[in-house]
């Protein structure tokens, strides 16, 4: 049981601190895309500042992060 309780706490942890790193990305992605007045890093920046709050998965988590810190540097519009 105490095993089960610890592998729980490591991984909210680890969300935490996975919200908080793509959150941060986020935030520069959306100040990035309001000053040069470029869509796909605003609106990838916000994406990455809320999407955080609706996924449970750490796995998920760290899934659609990357995908959305690296789609800026493809779309190009």
């Amino acid at each position: 049981m105490p095993f089960s309780a610890a592998a729980s706490s490591v991984m909210s942890e680890s969300w935490l601190l996975w919200g908080v790193l793509f959150g941060s990305i986020g935030l520069g992605f959306f100040v990035y895309g309001r000053k040069q007045r470029r869509v796909v890093p605003l609106v990838c920046g916000l994406a990455l500042m809320i999407f955080p709050y609706f996924v449970s998965s750490t796995i998920l988590l760290v899934t659609i992060g990357i995908v959305l810190t690296v789609m800026p540097y493809f779309v190009r519009i």
